[in-house]
């Protein structure tokens, strides 16, 4: 193989998806963990986050650097900070755009090589968020969308067609009401749908991620009936929604999402019946079949963030 062949190949396979913050039962956690592809390997950075925090957001230009945005201190200070983790050497750096406003419970998506997206939030228990924020790539600059989320809501989820679109699903309504409804933000304009397709049962807590070009996928949640462990997926071509016969292996919320695009897409973290989780379950996109990783995060936590590096090759 010609030497180029050689780094090329070499650099697209090293890819890895990221875990940061949560809150385990010491509190507040600044800690992230790396889950190497495709040996699904698990190392902690010496990097961590510039505050510890819960009910973050994650996203990532692939290939270059993830963001984690917003959250919760240990106080309940709500945060505006967005922290950058550059791939090549994972360091970390925190921005100077923060969110248009201090809040938790929000969720990220990207449109990877161009901007990634922050989404909803609780502002302060009481004000929820429909607002979207745009980081533009790579100057890391922030906007604010004209379109907004169909509701104003927390504890969604987000992933992403790059390229495409990306999507907002589920999540909590003003009076604590469930929502089973995805929102399409077309990243060519920047504009909002609601899909005619919805989650199989109205929910929070939830977590997706992607398989782009193909589908993605919403995982786990709380709905009226408790913690939920199925898993929905958006087919791309259509935007229609299926329900998988595989599950998570433990009915949870408050869990993370992360992808390697092309390959297999993973949920870790959460609540589940027996308090925090530390298991991380594995969706292989060639069968949706589900196995669960023998390594595990650092320490069982919930409401952390998630965000991938795919490659660029």
């Amino acid at each position: 193989m010609p030497i180029l062949g050689i780094i090329a190949s070499s650099l697209r396979r090293i890819t890895a998806g990221y875990f940061g913050g949560g809150n385990s039962s010491g509190g507040s956690l600044s800690g992230i963990d790396k889950i190497t592809f495709p040996a699904d390997t698990k190392t902690t950075l010496s990097a961590t986050l510039s505050s510890a925090r819960h009910s973050l957001a994650g996203m990532a230009n692939s290939g270059t650097a993830g963001y984690f945005g917003g959250g919760s201190d240990s106080y309940g200070s709500r945060l505006s900070g967005i922290d950058k983790i550059t791939f090549s050497a994972d360091t970390k750096t925190t921005l100077s755009a923060s969110l248009s406003s201090a809040r938790h419970s929000l969720e990220g998506m990207a449109n990877s090589g161009t901007a990634g997206y922050f989404g909803g939030g609780n502002a302060d228990g009481f004000s929820l968020i429909s607002g979207i924020d745009k980081i533009t790539f790579p100057a890391d600059t922030k906007t604010t969308l004209s379109a907004t989320l169909s509701s104003a809501r927390d504890s969604l989820a987000g992933m992403e067609n790059s390229g495409t679109a990306g999507y907002f699903g589920g999540g909590s309504a003003s009076g604590g009401s469930l929502i089973s409804e995805i929102d399409k933000i077309t990243f060519s304009a920047d504009t909002k749908t609601t899909l005619s397709a919805t989650l199989s049962t109205a929910r929070f807590g939830l977590a997706g991620m992607a398989n782009s070009g193909i589908a993605g996928y919403f995982g786990g949640g709380y709905s009226s009936g408790g913690s939920l462990s199925g898993i929905d997926k958006i087919t791309f071509s259509a935007d229609t929604k299926t329900t998988l016969s595989a599950t998570l292996s433990t009915a949870r919320y408050s869990l993370a999402g992360v992808a390697n695009s092309g390959t297999a897409g993973y949920f870790g973290g959460g609540n589940s019946s027996g308090g925090g989780d530390a298991g991380i379950d594995k969706i292989t996109f060639s069968a949706d079949t589900k196995t669960t990783l023998s390594a595990t995060l650092s320490i069982a936590r919930a409401d952390l963030a998630g965000m991938a590096n795919s490659g660029t090759l």
